[in-house]
């Protein structure tokens, strides 16, 4: 099973995280009692969790009243949780909430120039800010979020301007653009505050990937956690929680153009790069600079890899240059090799074949083609029919047993 957190529409702030998360299946009444329980150790709080319709979307919304006793320091509040105890609350999830509470402190350090010892939370509300990380960290847990993939969508960080107690600022603010470091982020589409600090310190702890789209992937449950302001389009975040149809893993796609290398040195660099790392190799003609005639070379390598793979492509092609796309997603589909008998000529000869699955789905065979050409070469019978007669025996033998 995979979760994605989907912000893009109307961001992300605490209370929708915690209204997602509920409507997703977790008991409101549990979840308010944790929220209540620890925030009012901080303040005054009134929470109310209900139904209602962002534009036509039913949502749960956690509507939350509070009050500060006073402003309270980053590591003043540490040490007040960590005195609190309440029934349904496990080390685990005290943890997940001191990896929140640390996110929010170390951006604001950083935006403020000072050390964690001196950061205190009077912008987010120490109640409030406590009251949503709690109630998150115990539906996360309760709904067993943290034994799944996180995938991640682009926050809508909103825009316009804002007052607060060091004057007005530009949205989104400094703290979560500080915490949204390193990951893909959107403007707007209002001049509002749709991405709030507390929902930027949930949304980072819980996300393992970002994507800029949706995975294939066999939906389950969807729960939309509502905003208080009311928009032009529905103000909820969205949760999804599926099950995924494709493995996925992350490469760097490397490329160089090549305008004095001879054809004798591309030939030998391809299977020189593959045996430096390099996943797959391509070389495709093209027009460089000086409306030269060359070549593009695009290398697919594990990020692990990036710079060993770039050493050897400058060493075998004499480029001054490598350009790295680092860390591109790739959706990849199951694979299987299974290995069955071919008889040619009455030969036995055993040859791999490689099977592409979505679930359970064949979408794919190809004999390996080491293989085919080593029965060819023994055989004397074309590497076309070679290949041609392995799939075929493959349907062959599928139809007879259950392979895969």
């Amino acid at each position: 099973m995979v979760i994605i957190i989907d912000p893009q529409n109307a961001g992300i702030s605490g209370n929708m995280m915690v209204g997602a998360l509920i409507d997703l299946g977790v008991e409101k009444g549990e979840v308010q009692e944790v929220m209540e329980h620890y925030a009012s150790y901080f303040g005054e709080i009134k929470i109310k969790i209900n139904k209602t319709r962002k534009s036509g979307i039913n949502a749960t919304y956690a509507a939350i009243k509070c009050q500060d006793k006073q402003p309270i320091r980053y590591m003043k509040l540490l040490e007040t949780l960590n005195q609190i105890e309440h029934d349904l609350i496990t080390p685990e999830i005290l943890d997940f909430a001191r990896k929140v509470f640390r996110i929010l402190a170390e951006a604001e350090s950083r935006v403020h120039g000072t050390g964690l010892d001196q950061v205190h939370f009077h912008e987010v509300g120490a109640a409030d800010a406590v009251a949503d990380i709690m109630g998150t960290a115990y539906s996360y847990h309760k709904l067993e979020i943290h034994t799944q993939k996180v995938y991640g969508m682009p926050p809508a960080l909103g825009g316009g301007r804002k007052e607060i107690s060091h004057g007005t600022i530009s949205i989104p603010a400094p703290a979560t653009l500080e915490i949204l470091k390193g990951g893909p982020t959107m403007g707007g589409p209002v001049n509002q505050e749709l991405t709030t600090p507390t929902g930027a310190a949930l949304y980072k702890a819980m996300v393992q990937e970002y994507m800029t789209f949706y995975p294939l992937i066999i939906n389950s449950k969807i729960g939309y956690g509502a905003g208080k302001m009311d928009l032009p389009f529905p103000n909820t975040l969205r949760i999804l929680e599926g099950e995924s149809l494709m493995g996925n893993d992350k490469v760097s796609i490397l490329e160089t153009n090549l305008d004095n290398v001879s054809g004798e040195i591309l030939g030998h660099s391809f299977s020189n790069l593959l045996e430096a790392g390099a996943l797959d190799v391509t070389i495709i003609p093209t027009i460089t600079k000086k409306n030269r005639p060359g070549h593009l070379l695009r290398v697919i390598t594990r990020p692990s890899d990036t710079l060993k793979v770039s050493e050897a492509i400058i060493r075998e092609t004499g480029t001054l240059g490598v350009r790295v796309l680092p860390q591109v997603h790739r959706n990849i589909a199951e694979r299987k090799i299974i290995s069955i008998p071919l008889e040619i000529n009455g030969e036995q000869h055993k040859i791999d074949i490689k099977v592409g699955l979505i679930g359970e789905e064949i979408i794919s065979i190809a004999p390996e083609y080491e293989d085919a050409k080593e029965i060819s070469q023994r055989t004397g019978i074309s590497l076309k029919n070679v290949m041609k007669q392995a799939n075929d025996e493959f349907r062959r033998v599928l139809d007879r047993q259950t392979l895969l």
